[in-house]
Formats: structure tokens, sequence, C-alpha cells
């Protein structure tokens, strides 16, 4: 072959090669490392890069390594609209992916890092699991059907619950293994959730309170409980790797007049000691706030309040959990929307008669709760994180400072998004 003939091929070769490499660069903006960060693309994000094919998924590797992704159906339609991706960065790094699209059942099998499950009671007392199920509506009588009476979520740090009940108050799992447990909590190998174990505990006491962060709305300086509604659904949207995602879903909601239905989309990714909650309320009367709280019932110090970043961060640090050792608990709000902090009585409703749940003293009427509003407009949804650290599972949760920190690095980091370039 003429020598410059064959150098012409090697160089259309090696340009097609490089044609056909598709890449996305992501980059950290802070001058701090970042560990498990989540970054999700849409479908039409991918689609401007490469070709999508029925029965191929994208996949990013960073030379020859491949990073933990997933493809989400999030609105039900039968075909993926979004990828997320976890990576972790070094202080103002930048990351060059390549794009890649591979054969479906080529995808590969990444380390599960969160978890749902709604489990429904069955005739023979096993509990199945369900992407989407209706509660008993509150007009009948009480009746646990849930796996540990709850709709309950986690990821390798820490795990929460809502009661799948007309109580809806949100509960907390302290972990001491970064292992997926809720789908054994309740059945004959963890039996006994509220002692601890190897795995870790129920650590939180809830009462009539909000508990960690439960939802409810202030309208003309009262409190009303995101409970008791006509209807209560839960829905699974994702569940993988990378993220779980799912709806709270609320209709006839009546507060002080209003009939309002009500949607809490949650969100949890690896590594963090927080969940994302999206709650959009239909009908919100002008001038109403969504509220969230910490329930207050073993609290013996003061809790705090501060703004970082681009958020007005509020909470509690004390020897609160029922394993009497450190329990923090904090809801970081944007603070362009942050809304009225306060804090509600102590005073027992259930022992003066206002007895929703006898069979658990229950009363709809919040109290013992440390709360923050949120400014928000009607069907559009308002963002806030959650946030909860137990003292048994690392030092730095021992003390109010630490935890503080945490709070304040995590404010920094949610300001400063992972920017993409295409």
């Amino acid at each position: 072959m003429n020598t410059k003939v064959g150098w012409l091929l090697l160089a259309v070769v090696t340009l097609l090669s490089c044609k056909q490499e598709h890449r996305i660069s992501f980059v950290n903006p802070v001058p701090e490392d970042r560990s498990d960060e989540v970054v999700v693309l849409t479908r039409e994000q991918v689609a401007a890069k490469v070709e999508i094919k029925e029965g191929f998924l994208p996949i990013f590797r960073v030379g020859e390594e491949t990073l933990p992704s997933q493809v989400d159906d999030m609105n039900g339609d039968g075909k993926w609209d979004e990828v997320a991706v976890l990576l972790s960065f070094k202080a103002n790094e930048e990351k060059s992916t390549v794009l890649e699209m591979i054969p479906e059942n080529e995808y590969p099998a990444f380390e599960k890092r969160t978890n749902l499950r709604l489990g429904v009671h069955q005739e023979d007392g096993a509990y199945k699991e369900v992407d989407h199920y209706a509660a008993i509506p509150a007009t009948e009588p009480f009746k646990i059907i849930a796996q540990g009476e709850s709709v309950s979520w986690e990821n390798d740090k820490i795990a929460f619950r809502v009661y799948f009940d007309c109580r809806n108050v949100k509960d907390l799992f302290g972990k001491l293994k970064p292992e997926m447990i809720i789908d054994k909590i309740h059945t004959p190998e963890i039996k006994d959730y509220h002692s601890l174990n190897d795995w870790g505990m129920d650590v939180l006491h809830c009462g009539s309170s909000l508990g960690s962060g439960g939802i409810a709305l202030l309208k003309n300086d009262s409190l009303y409980r995101l409970g008791s509604t006509d209807v209560y659904e839960y829905q699974k949207v994702s569940e993988g790797p990378v993220r779980s995602v799912f709806d709270l879903i609320y209709k006839g909601w009546h507060v002080d007049g209003d009939n309002l239905e009500a949607t809490e989309r949650i969100s949890i990714y690896p590594g963090k000691y927080w969940f994302q909650s999206d709650v959009t309320v239909k009908g919100l009367p002008e001038g109403a706030q969504i509220v969230t709280g910490i329930v207050t019932s073993l609290l013996k110090r003061e809790p705090f309040a501060f703004e970082a970043n681009d958020f007005e961060c509020m909470g509690t640090h004390d020897v609160q959990s029922l394993n009497n050792d450190e329990l923090g608990m904090a809801v970081l709000v944007p603070k362009a929307e942050a809304g009225k902090i306060g804090r509600t009585t102590d005073i027992n409703f259930f022992k003066l008669g206002y007895q929703t749940v006898v069979e658990k003293g229950f009363s709809n009427i919040i109290s013992e709760t440390y709360y923050i509003g949120q400014k928000a407009e009607a069907n559009k949804p308002a963002r806030h994180y959650f946030s909860a650290v137990w003292g048994l599972e690392k030092d730095q949760w021992k003390t109010e400072d630490g935890f503080k920190s945490y709070l304040k690095e995590e404010s920094k980091v949610l300001s400063s998004p992972i920017e993409v370039h295409f």
C-alpha cells in the first residue's frame, strides 16, 4: 500500500473515532472536595449528544471506570426521561466523561445505596411490597396495614419512615451500618426495631408532634397538620443505586374552610444525612405557609436557627434519642422562601380530649414541635431538606457544633450545584 494512502486512511479512521466519542464535563465550582454528588440529565439533554435507540441506555465512563447511574421514568409513560449520575470531586475539579449507549441487557449492576418500601399486610402475615397503594380512609376505624406502620426510605447513612395512616407523622431510624435494612424491619429478621441492634434502631419519640419533618400548613397563625385527609396514597416513582423517589398524594385536606390537595415528592441520595422534600399544594390560600417541623418532647437545650449560604437553617441537638444519646435534626429552607420560625405549646391535647387515634394516644392538634414556615405559590413545588444525625453512629454528631458544621457544609454544596458542560 502506498504510504501516503495508508496514513490518510489512518487519519480518517482516527477522525471518525473521535467524532463517535460523545463527551460531557461535570465541574465542581467550589474549592472543597465533594463526594456522592448526584447530577440529573434529561432525556432531551442526552439526545442532544447521542442518538437514543429503543433497547439502549446511557452510561458514563471516566477512563476505564463506569460511573454509577440509573435511568428513571419519572412521569409513568413507560419511557425513561431522566438519567441520574453519581460522581465525587476534588476541589474545583472538572471531570470529562464519555457518554455511551449500550444494550439494556448489558447495563451494569451498581451497588444499591438507596431504598424504598411500602409493605402491605397479607392474610398469611407477610408484607407484600407495592408500588402504589391507598391508605385506609381516616373515616374508617384505625388499623395498621403497613410494614413498620409506614412508608420507609433510606440510604447508606440513615433511614426514615412516615406513618401510612391518618397520623402521617415522620419518624427516624438511626443506622450503624451502610446496608439497607428497611425491607427487614417488622419481619422475623428484625422483629424489634425499638431496641438497639447491630444495625441501629428507631431513635425518635414523636407523640403528637410533626416528628422528623412532618408537614403542616400555617394559616392565620394556626397550624393544621397534613393528616386525616379524605385520600392518602403512596406512589413509587424510582428506586435504585443512585436515588429513590416517591410521592405521597393527599386529597380532601380540610383547612379552616378550604379543601386542598397536596403532593409531597421525597427523594433520597447516597451518602447524605438528609432527604429532599418538594411539597405542592393545590388551592394554597394566599398568605399561608407550608410548614415542616421537629419534635421537641425530649429536648432540654434550646433549638437553634442561623443563615448559611442560600438557606435558612433551624434545628435541634440534644441527648434526645430513645437510646438516651445525641440526636440532631434540622431543616434547610431557601432564604428567599423562609417564613415564620416558632415553637408550639407542649400541652398534651390527647389528655384534653382531642383524641384522633386512641390506640396510639395521638391527637391531630400539633404539639411539642419546633417549626419553620415556607412561602410558596399554589400548584408550584416548594423544596426543603430535612437532615438527621445520631451520636452513636459518628463522634462528630455528639456535639451541636459538629452537626452545625455539617449543615453549613451541605448548605454550601446545595447553593453551588455541579455544573454540566455539554
